[in-house]
């Protein structure tokens, strides 16, 4: 499962492939024939929001509208944020009348580590707090943290131990803490999908980390969506077609604890350990927190336990590259 802040996201990128540009923090308004586009930051990274909108001023009332929804959001979910309600939780072990996102959101954390045999958990934080110490001593070993710290760190981690009601949160072990990295921004993206479609807009691409199509294109072809090559920056390692789906990319190039990569943020909630099955795993799914949760948690799953869990799934498709850079389909 992927940890820490949502400003340690990921380094691979996903862009969609449309023509235009897009200047951070401004809204460009152009003719119905041409799309609305914004792009900023928000959840940790570069997000955009690209929308066909009949009038200009309603086109600025939703950006505004929206960029205020995720900022809330990120107040919820955010690491970095003192005040957020994830660090309130991880500071107190229980968090009383929470906001019902957040009930949401973990009651769906659940259900992920539930269908994925823990490979999705919420509850990894304490294994990135043990690395992050460990490497940031002077003396490091390069050979990660001792098995006994290892033990010790992974007796505070356990979905099981979560308890998520809609009056309180409660985290039943000392020391167990939570992050929501590995589907928060999948599920900021949805909330704005959900926004706009109440507002009336059938035609847009929304990227809030993870991206995900409302519609097709005003000319009726779907949107075009480049995904990044874990390895290799500025480049694509393919591009995909989205017309209502969302896709979410992982990888684990996205932040190395140590200089030969040996130790990254995709964590084995069973073992504490990361282990890189693949260079990367993108999902497409009907929505962006579906495919963000399993794209974490696939990273964790040989191929064989990935293609049996999506059997019965005929909307969810995955794409792997392997350690030797082959693409893979499940």
């Amino acid at each position: 499962m992927r940890s820490q802040g949502l400003t340690r996201r990921r380094m691979i990128t996903i862009s969609a492939a449309t023509a235009g540009s897009l200047l951070a923090g401004r809204l460009h308004a152009t003719p119905v024939a041409e799309p609305v586009r914004w792009r900023g930051s928000a959840l940790g990274a570069q997000v955009s929001i690209e929308m066909y909108h009949p009038d200009r001023i309603e086109a600025e009332r939703l950006i505004t509208v929206s960029i205020a929804e995720v900022q809330r959001l990120e107040a919820l979910f955010s690491l970095y944020q003192p005040s957020s309600a994830i660090c309130e939780l991880n500071r107190s072990g229980v968090l009383i009348a929470p906001d019902p996102d957040l009930v949401t959101l973990l009651q769906t954390s659940l259900g992920y580590a539930d269908l994925t045999g823990g490979a999705f958990d919420p509850t990894v934080q304490p294994i990135w707090r043990l690395y992050q110490d460990h490497f940031a001593s002077e003396r490091a070993d390069p050979a990660g943290p001792s098995l006994q710290r290892l033990s010790e760190t992974l007796g505070k981690v356990g979905h099981a131990h979560l308890r998520v009601g809609a009056d309180r949160i409660v985290l039943a072990h000392r020391g167990a803490a939570i992050t929501l990295n590995g589907i928060a921004q999948g599920y900021a993206t949805d909330r704005i999908v959900a926004l706009l479609r109440h507002a009336g807009v059938s035609t847009t691409l929304v990227d809030m980390g993870e991206i995900r199509a409302l519609g097709a294109r005003l000319d009726g072809t779907p949107w075009r969506v480049g995904l990044g090559d874990a390895d290799q920056p500025g480049k694509l390692s393919e591009t995909i077609t989205l017309v209502d789906r969302a896709v979410a990319t992982s990888a684990a190039s996205g932040f190395r604890f140590d200089p030969d990569g040996r130790f990254t943020h995709l964590f084995d909630p069973h073992t504490g350990r990361t282990p890189a099955l693949y260079r990367s795993v993108s999902v497409i799914a009907p929505t962006a927190t579906e495919a963000d949760a399993l794209s974490t948690a696939f990273s964790l799953m040989p191929l064989p336990a990935i293609r049996n869990l999506i059997a019965n799934k005929n909307d969810v498709e995955v794409h792997l590259v392997d350690r030797d850079g082959r693409t893979l389909r499940a």
